[in-house]
């Protein structure tokens, strides 16, 4: 019989024991995986390489609220921008690409995010060296009518769409302002799986968007906003607008009406550059083409001038992605799975002083036996070596059983974690750090068998037989 084997029958007379202790290990070895492969979902979420824009412009305020919308659409938008503003950014010679990101309203099946942008959105990046794969022609593919959209992988596979299918929009709002806009918007695209937020997106022609009810806001606010952003005062908003806004007015007293009679009414009336509006746009700086070597280095720098330039301006901000993706991932996000990381650990500690306890209390259980193994020629190494393959099996099985349970709670975790936060987590993620668990826990049991071995290995075969 070998040595593994005796440690084996060893233990399964003390199941119970056994089976408790090598729990201990596996649960904590649970946890461990879950910490571990949630720090590293959010370490690449929240890395510089995750997003492909330089800036992120939106109105002032919270710079983690405009990113968290804006990259992760996890928040509200912060406020709106005027259409007339994003025109002007689009001529800043330092801006590559300036891409309007209007995020408002949800599916009204499964209440994924509505994204309103333009066909380039799809022939962007969306994050370093990783694109769509859409041609630079994709403005001929995706989104060419007003009224066509495209849905990330996730959308398409719980809500069960597909090319052709059609959907409408939840419009944002509590009580009667919620409801579900007429217009119907077709799906002529289904991203393949990014492991961003864009998965669970829907993509719509901002051209749709703007046409529909409510989006275009009342003449006050829309009035209001001009003068806000451009520090003009209400003459001279009501001066540029002169055509369009006696056609709102007389729009606002037909609504109006219709809302008094019990009546919906629909406005027939074309989108102006006073009723667009949009939550932010994303940038792509130019970079130095006679150096492309420093062009992210060039890109950073001027990003970081006119992030500088926005902040000093009375409405607009400009946000670097990655400086603030930097800040949660370094203030919040770790600091917390440092914690659970550093409980999970003392908590693999505290089931291996809970395996030498149970060896060591055992020893004097099992004088006789060791001194009947002695007695039949076992040497004191044999002993030694099955007290240590005891301690072995149950760290080191622990460690596997803990590794499975870990896993299927990733798998079970996974779905509720993106409906409940919108995080993505692959349910089949593994991380690098696992494979030193398994050596770490051998290293463990042999610390904690150590102790009880050398009590085995000095045991008195004859003192022990004649007791």
């Amino acid at each position: 019989m070998s040595l593994w084997s005796i440690a084996w029958k060893s233990l399964k007379q003390r199941w119970l024991a056994s089976s408790l202790t090598g729990f201990s290990v596996a649960l904590g070895i649970a946890l461990m995986v879950l910490v571990l492969i949630i720090n590293g979902v959010f370490t690449r979420m929240f890395s510089q390489n995750s997003v492909g824009y330089d800036l992120v412009i939106g109105p002032k305020g919270s710079e983690w609220q405009l990113v968290l919308n804006t990259i992760f659409r996890v928040d509200r938008a912060l406020n709106d921008m005027p259409w007339r503003y994003y025109e002007q950014l689009k001529e800043d010679p330092d801006f590559r690409e300036v891409i309007p990101f209007a995020v408002a309203d949800v599916t009204s099946e499964g209440q994924f995010p509505i994204v309103a942008t333009i066909p380039r959105f799809f022939s962007v990046p969306y994050a370093y060296n990783r694109s769509f794969g859409i041609p630079d022609d994709g403005e001929s593919t995706f989104l060419r009518g007003t009224w066509d959209a495209v849905v990330g992988s996730e959308v398409a596979r719980k809500n069960g769409w597909k090319v052709g299918s059609t959907f409408q929009l939840l419009h944002s709002g509590t009580g009667e302002d919620a409801h579900i806009h007429d217009e119907k918007f077709t799906v002529v695209g289904v991203l393949a799986p990014t492991g961003t937020a864009n998965d669970r997106t829907a993509f719509i022609h901002i051209d749709g968007f703007f046409l529909l009810d409510e989006h275009g806001g009342t003449v006050d606010s829309n009035v209001e906003r001009e003068m806000l952003w451009f520090q003009e005062s209400k003459e001279q908003i009501e001066q540029r607008y002169s055509e369009v806004i006696p056609k709102m007015r007389a729009e606002e007293e037909r609504k109006a009406r219709a809302e008094a009679e019990g009546r919906h009414y629909h406005s027939h009336l074309a989108p102006s550059v006073l009723t667009k509006r949009i939550s932010a746009a994303l940038v792509v700086m130019r970079g130095s083409p006679d150096r492309p070597n420093m062009d992210e280095i060039n890109r950073s720098t001027q990003a970081a001038a006119k992030a500088a330039e926005l902040r000093e301006t009375f409405a607009a901000q400009g946000v670097q992605p990655f400086g603030v993706m930097y800040e949660i991932q370094d203030k919040l996000i770790g600091n917390v799975n440092l914690a659970l990381l550093v409980l999970t650990v003392v908590i693999v500690i505290v089931s291996g002083i809970g395996i030498f306890v149970s060896i060591y209390n055992s020893m004097s259980d099992r004088r006789r036996q060791i001194a009947i193994l002695r007695a039949l020629g076992a040497p004191r190494s044999s002993v030694f070596l099955v007290i240590l393959f005891e301690s072995l099996i149950l760290c080191v099985g622990g460690c596997l059983v803990g590794l499975l349970i870990g896993h299927g709670l990733v798998f079970i975790a996974s779905p509720i974690l993106e409906a409940r936060s919108g995080f993505l987590v692959d349910p089949f993620s593994f991380e690098r750090a696992e494979l030193y668990l398994i050596p770490a826990l051998a290293v463990m049991a042999t610390l904690v068998g150590f102790l009880p071995g050398m009590t085995a290995y000095r045991t008195d075969v004859a003192q022990s037989l004649s007791e």
